[in-house]
């Protein structure tokens, strides 16, 4: 680590704790040449995971889209903000957990589904109807059918 001040490449941690909710470490440093002292952050670094989507583009794995989507199908159900949180931190861990560059956004849509169901019926076939395009009642039933057995 450079000293801002001298620009000397070592020094000393003279102090070291963690910051942010325990997501980042705040160290307090000190220029082994200039005695200046300053404050750097250490996070974890993720791994970006790009999205294929069904049109062949790629997109930056985005998590407020999956929280958006989960909302919106639990809509005005007894669903608790914690909850969706819940399952849209599941989702990211699983994601992450592969340890792959790249997830197709069918991947995802069948993770949400299947936490959604889960979690309310309502909220599942709400997803699923405009997850899967449903074009008429007769594949809306069907999905209900499923739901059922």
């Amino acid at each position: 680590m450079k000293c801002p001040k001298c620009g000397h490449e070592e020094d000393k941690v003279v102090d070291s704790r963690p910051s942010q909710d325990g997501s980042a470490v705040r160290r307090r440093r000190e220029c082994l040449r200039c005695k200046h002292r300053f404050t750097t952050y250490e996070y974890v670094e993720h791994r970006q995971v790009t999205v294929l989507k069904s049109d062949g583009r790629r997109e930056p794995f985005n998590r407020s889209k999956i929280e958006q989507g989960i909302k919106l199908a639990c809509n005005k159900l007894p669903v608790s903000s914690e909850q969706i949180k819940s399952m849209v931190d599941e989702i990211e861990a699983e994601i992450s957990n592969r340890g792959r560059n790249e997830v197709s956004s069918q991947n995802v849509g069948e993770m949400v589904m299947s936490k959604l169901r889960n979690v309310d019926d309502i909220a599942y076939v709400r997803f699923a109807s405009v997850y899967r395009k449903f074009q008429d009642t007769a594949e809306f039933l069907e999905e209900v059918k499923k739901l059922l057995e």
